[in-house]
């Protein structure tokens, strides 16, 4: 929309004061009162009984919504006029910016689930909430095709699906934990019942000290094993169960409430689409009356612009408080995605930490119970040192012996 070229209107009829003249992209001039902000497609004053400002669109709805002349720059006429969705530096946005055109429009937004962001290459400033981090606050606003390419999975949903699989693999590393933990445990039973196995008890000496010993590890070894079970379902198993189950509850009222506002927003951006359309119809409407006015005056007529001027400042009204609506709930929508999702990468978070964490604690018993063993095993290797064959045949032999034999001459 651009002022007309300097001289046009004193060509024709003079304008009253404090009017200015302007051309629509298509070409259609409008005129606007510079001290009220308001717009009319007619001349003021161009036809006897016309109002010097009929303004189609008289409302107190924003620019964007009635056409009005802000900040020194005449907003979109009607039949133009587009409202898009901005991100503003708040991290909300407000319906009701306006546009040279829809298609202008479309090339510097991009909509995702009803929520219409700066488009990156029209806004270079627009920059993710974690520029140096791959947070999940800032790539899971649109949705993804399911892998059958049957239908689509929302970017919350991708993220419930993550952590509900994080829960899942946390109850199987726990049911390994109590597999372990069974094995352990026969695994000492085993060995407490081998301990007692009367097989080679009457080896004797140094030796059978040594043997004693093995047995007597063996007990020991089990006692350590039986330790290392209990420690592993107190420190492992039962912590992984019990975050498990506290995450669940949060999963649940996380997804509803986020489904709820989801649902929500997009009711409000439907209504906000048919509250434009009425509008749109009403102005045209008026539009075509106001024409059918020039033709022919009468006091019909002006009685039907005067309803179709109530009309459409009606729909200006709807649109108004569809916006109003609107924006509420996509600051609420936006507020509780950054909130929930920076929520979620915290859970997902510690989850992995303490799943780290208690798998450590898993190989630090694991290591204390080797030492364990190995301390056990210790005084056998010591008594299989002091074995000596020839000590055990002297005590074996002042035990056992039956009478000396000592040679003697013979005589002839």
């Amino acid at each position: 929309m651009v002022p007309p070229p300097p001289g046009e209107e004193s060509q024709t009829v003079v304008l009253p004061p404090g009017w200015q003249s302007y051309l629509s992209p298509q070409g259609r001039r409008y005129y606007v009162n510079t001290a009220t902000n308001e717009t009319t497609w007619e001349r003021p004053g161009s036809s006897p009984g016309i109002p010097a400002s009929p303004g189609p669109h008289r409302s107190s709805l924003p620019p964007t919504v009635n056409g009005y002349h802000a900040s020194g720059t005449p907003a979109h006429p009607p039949e133009t006029a587009h409202m898009s969705v901005r991100k503003s530096t708040g991290d909300s946005q407000n319906l009701g910016s306006s546009s040279p055109g829809k298609k202008q429009s479309k090339e510097n937004t991009i909509t995702i689930n009803c929520v219409t962001f700066p488009h990156p290459d029209t806004m270079p400033e627009q920059q993710l909430l974690k520029p140096t981090e791959w947070s999940y606050c800032d790539y899971f606003w649109a949705d993804k095709k399911d892998p059958q390419g049957n239908g689509t999975v929302a970017g919350f949903e991708l993220l419930l699906q993550k952590q509900l699989k994080g829960k899942q693999m946390q109850k199987e590393m726990s049911e390994f934990i109590r597999e372990r933990i069974k094995i352990e445990e026969e695994y000492a039973k085993n060995l407490a019942k081998l301990s007692q196995n009367s097989l080679a008890a009457q080896e004797e000496g140094s030796l059978g000290e040594a043997w004693a010993q093995v047995k007597k590890s063996l007990a020991d070894e089990a006692e350590v094993h039986l330790k290392f079970s209990a420690k592993l379902h107190s420190e492992v198993e039962k912590p992984l169960m019990n975050f498990r189950e506290n995450f669940k509850k949060d999963m649940k009222k996380c997804d509803h409430h986020i489904a709820d506002l989801r649902k929500q927003l997009a009711s409000r951006y439907a209504a906000v689409e048919k509250a434009r359309k009425a509008l749109t119809e009403r102005q045209r409407d008026l539009e075509m009356k106001t024409q059918q006015l020039e033709i022919k005056l009468s006091n019909k007529t002006e009685e039907d612009i005067k309803k179709a001027r109530r009309k459409s400042t009606q729909a200006g009204d709807d649109l108004m408080r569809c916006v109003d609506l609107y924006n509420q709930a996509q600051s609420k929508w936006f507020e509780e995605m950054v909130t929930t999702t920076l929520e979620l990468e915290r859970l997902e978070v510690e989850r992995v930490e303490m799943i780290r964490q208690h798998l450590c604690q898993y190989t630090q018993l694991r290591h204390e119970t080797d030492m364990f063993n190995q301390s056990t095993v210790e005084p056998v290797d010591q008594l299989l040192r002091k074995v000596d064959p020839a000590k055990d045949r002297e005590l074996w032999v002042r035990e056992h012996k039956t009478g000396n034999i000592r040679p003697v001459d013979m005589e002839i």
